[in-house]
């Protein structure tokens, strides 16, 4: 089978919670959580975390995993990943974001299987079903699909808007995981932002807007960002479940 990189960016200067890669939970920095997880993921054959920050690259590798040294002046994750994809050999890369801990491997390598079984494809990512009060909160990205699973669009919005009421459907939120094939990725990097894109600050956006296809596959379970101290506590929580 193909292996492929996943490439972990993880800054130190986020505006909401600075430092949290580093962040103890249950026993270890959040990056270490995610570089484990990202490890035992069978489609992927190399982990890499993409860091702006010496500290960080400094934890990671004295884990015993493999961190580049990338530069400040990067917009986004994307921009981050694609600078350390540059020099891989790997026909996939998989986007996994250094905050989310608790990522379930086996939906990564659904997702990666996507680009394994259609040549054609691009880009893949996941969704999990939500309830109302996540439907509601525009922190929780959601995603339409068509009757092939291909994304319509992208919203902070409580979208689909359905008249008979929320308990009538199903609505997805969208998990912040990509599956790139490489050469893609760095195509992607280069494209300057869109309309839409700048509207709801998301970069999926962009692809979409160029069309560019994205596979939305479904999670076996749902996943919790680190954006801020009040999600490290329930994450915390969780794991002491």
């Amino acid at each position: 089978m193909k292996k492929a990189a996943a490439i972990i960016p993880a800054r130190f200067g986020s505006t909401r919670f600075p430092g949290k890669a580093l962040k103890n939970l249950h026993g270890k920095p959040v990056i270490l959580h995610v570089a484990e997880k990202a490890s035992l993921c069978k489609t992927v054959g190399k982990v890499i975390v993409a860091t702006d920050d010496n500290r960080i690259l400094e934890t990671v590798q004295s884990a015993g995993f493999t961190a580049k040294l990338t530069g400040r002046e990067h917009r986004s994750g994307t921009d981050r990943i694609a600078e350390v994809a540059r020099e891989i050999e790997e026909e996939i890369v998989v986007n996994i974001q250094g905050d989310e801990p608790m990522i379930d491997p086996e939906s990564v390598d659904l997702a990666v299987n996507e680009l394994l079984r259609d040549e054609n494809l691009m880009v893949s990512t996941l969704r999990v079903p939500i309830g109302e009060e996540e439907y509601k909160n525009p922190n929780a990205v959601k995603v339409v699909t068509d009757k092939n699973s291909m994304a319509l669009y992208f919203s902070r919005a409580p979208i689909p808007y359905h008249r008979s009421g929320l308990e009538k459907m199903r609505v997805f939120k969208h998990l912040g995981i990509y599956v790139y094939r490489r050469e893609f990725l760095l195509e992607f990097a280069g494209m300057e932002p869109t309309e839409l894109e700048m509207a709801e600050k998301l970069e999926q956006l962009r692809i979409l807007e160029n069309g560019i296809g994205i596979k939305v596959v479904t999670a076996k379970m749902d996943s919790i960002g680190i954006d801020t101290p009040e999600d490290l506590a329930k994450a915390e929580e969780l794991m002491n479940v």
